[in-house]
C-alpha cells in the first residue's frame, strides 16, 4: 500500500453516498419547483445530476485544495498534445469497445431478461430528445469522468497498486449504475478508462472516449436490425482495423518500455 491518499476504497463509497443523496434531495426540491419550471421527467434528472454533483465536487475539491486545471489535467504533456496525440486513436477503440460490450450485454440479457422497468428507463436514455441526448452523450461523460477518474482513480493510485486502482474503480463505477447491465458496461469501460488515466493523468482521453461510447450506443440504435452478410463481414472488418490501429498508436505513445509521453 501506497502513501494515503483520499478517498481510500471506504471513503469513495462514502462519497458515492453522498452524492446519491445530494441528487436525491435536489431532484424532490426541483419536483416541487415544477409548477414553475416546466420541466419533464429527464431534463429534471440532468438538472439535479448537475446540481448535485456540483455541490460534492466542491466539497471534496475544497477539502483537497484542487483547482479544475488540476482535476482535468495533471499531466507533464500539454492538454493540447493529448488532444492532438492521444485523443484520435483512443476514438478508434470506440467501435470495438462497442462490439465486445454489446456482445456481453446481449448474453447477458439471454440469461437476466429486462424488467419492464429497465426496458423502460434505456428507452428514455436513447429517446433522442434534447435532454435524453444532453443527459448521456455530455453531462454522464463530463461528471462521471470528474468523478471516477478525476478524483476516485486518482487517490486510489496513492493509496494501491496500479491494478488494484484500475480494477477498484473499475469495480465501483459498475457498481453506481445500479443495475447488472450497466454494471457490466461500467466494469469493462472503467477498466480501458481507469488504464487510460494511469497512464496519461488526463481527464481529456477519458471523457473523449466515454462522450463518443455513449453517442455511438445511441446511433447504433438507430441502425436497422439486420445486415447482409456481405454488410455484416465488412462492418466488423472495419470495427477490427480501427481497433488494432488504434490499439498499436496507444501503445507506441503510453506503454513501456517504447513510451514516448512524459511521465506524471
Amino acid at each position: 500500500m501506497k502513501s494515503q491518499g483520499f478517498p481510500s476504497a471506504a471513503q469513495a463509497a462514502l462519497l458515492f453516498l453522498a452524492l446519491f443523496l445530494c441528487e436525491l434531495v435536489v431532484a424532490l426540491a426541483l419536483r416541487d419547483a415544477n409548477r414553475w419550471l416546466g420541466l419533464n421527467e429527464m431534463q429534471m434528472g440532468v438538472l439535479a445530476a448537475v446540481l448535485g454533483n456540483g455541490c460534492v465536487f466542491a466539497g471534496v475539491m475544497h477539502y483537497q485544495k484542487l483547482t479544475y486545471r488540476a482535476l482535468f489535467h495533471q499531466s507533464a504533456a500539454s492538454a493540447r498534445a493529448t488532444l492532438v496525440l492521444v485523443v484520435p486513436p483512443v476514438l478508434l477503440l470506440v467501435p470495438g469497445l462497442m462490439l465486445v460490450i454489446v456482445t456481453a450485454m446481449n448474453l447477458l440479457v439471454r440469461v437476466v431478461p429486462l424488467s419492464a422497468w429497465e426496458e423502460s428507463m434505456f428507452s428514455r436514455m436513447a429517446d433522442g430528445s434534447v435532454a435524453a441526448t444532453l443527459a448521456v452523450c455530455v453531462m454522464a461523460p463530463l461528471l462521471e469522468e470528474m468523478l471516477f477518474r478525476g478524483i476516485v482513480l486518482r487517490g486510489f493510485l496513492q493509496r494501491y497498486s496500479r491494478w488494484q486502482a484500475i480494477m477498484g474503480s473499475a469495480l465501483l463505477f459498475g457498481v453506481a449504475h445500479m443495475n447488472i447491465y450497466q454494471f457490466v458496461v461500467g466494469l469493462v469501460l472503467g477498466a480501458v478508462l481507469g488504464w487510460l488515466y494511469e497512464r496519461t493523468r488526463s481527464l481529456i482521453p477519458c471523457i473523449a472516449l466515454h462522450a463518443a461510447y455513449n453517442t455511438g450506443t445511441i446511433l447504433v440504435s438507430d441502425l436497422p436490425e439486420t445486415l447482409s452478410f456481405a454488410d455484416t463481414v465488412m462492418g466488423l472488418l472495419a470495427i477490427g482495423l480501427a481497433t488494432v490501429c488504434g490499439a498499436l498508436a496507444l501503445r507506441h505513445l503510453l506503454v513501456a518500455p517504447v513510451a514516448r509521453w512524459p511521465a506524471p
